[in-house]
């Protein structure tokens, strides 16, 4: 079988299914380790047995429900190939836009710093924390998480992609408040979604529930960040969140009773809904 025959049987058999067709091609040309122009130079060869077995297995995997991140082990995320797996939540586009406006936030009211501490709560695969400390040489970056298994995979992100980050297992802020530390930059992307909204079945039985739901209105994690960080921030500081589209608000509410008479922005993603908070504590 060659390469071409083997694409487009695949994507009717998935189509058929109701799945993203266009997941043949992706798969295929992770595994044949090749980029994906390079696939169509390959049209016409014969399709190894091994690896035709191995396409099979992951197709497999995708039709019963898994999402194709897994299948690969790696997403992409601010143009750097982050390992994944089961244990951690896969990075979303809409988080770039965090990281993006994060960096543009540093030059806005860092600019003079020499050094600048900042901490990533909850960090999963540790997409943000990776991102930031190898886009911003000034930046210390520590992170933490409540999950171990999560923390493996983070930790051995920093390896891969040779960023300087300092780790920590813990709830929350709880390891930053244990070791008495202070940041310029408090950064999070907690759980969010309400425990009884109805999510995709690809995310809910295969993405960890623990970086997904934030109680009854997805406020849970936030209020209990809003309570406690006062006692890790420096004199001036940023905080910044990744937040439900529909929560403006609940958040604004939350913001206002936590950090009375404190600015702060809901900023919009480039679909135009409601996907980032930052809070300017002694800033403006």
């Amino acid at each position: 079988m060659t390469v071409r025959e083997l694409i487009y049987q695949t994507e009717d058999l998935i189509g058929e299914k109701g799945k993203d067709c266009h997941v043949a091609k992706v798969l295929f040309y992770h595994l044949a380790n090749k980029e994906p122009h390079q696939l169509y130079l390959m049209m016409d060869e014969e399709v190894d047995e091994e690896l035709l077995k191995d396409f099979q297995m992951g197709i497999q995997r995708y039709v019963d429900g898994e999402p194709i991140q897994y299948i690969k082990g790696k997403e992409t995320f601010f143009s750097r190939d982050f390992i994944v797996n089961e244990n951690v939540l896969i990075p979303r586009y809409e988080t770039e836009e965090l990281v993006e406006n994060i960096l543009y936030k540093i030059d806005d009211y860092f600019e003079d710093y020499k050094s600048i501490d900042l901490c990533d709560v909850g960090t999963g695969s540790g997409a943000i924390a990776i991102s930031l400390a190898l886009e911003e040489k000034k930046l210390n970056v520590t992170a933490t998480d409540i999950s171990e298994e999560a923390l493996e995979v983070a930790k051995l992100n920093a390896k891969e992609l040779g960023a300087d980050v300092t780790f920590y297992q813990g709830d929350m802020l709880q390891p930053l408040i244990d070791r008495h530390q202070k940041v310029d930059i408090f950064v999070s992307n907690p759980p969010y979604i309400p425990n009884n909204q109805d999510i995709e079945s690809v995310v809910k039985d295969n993405e960890p529930h623990v970086a997904l739901f934030g109680g009854n209105d997805g406020l849970y994690f936030y209020r209990k960040i809003f309570s406690q960080v006062k006692e890790i921030l420096n004199e001036r500081a940023l905080l910044a969140f990744e937040m439900g589209f529909d929560q403006r608000a609940l958040m604004e509410e939350a913001v206002e009773t936590y950090f009375p008479h404190v600015p702060y922005e809901i900023i919009k993603d480039m679909n135009g809904k409601d996907r980032m908070l930052f809070i300017y504590y002694h800033l403006k």
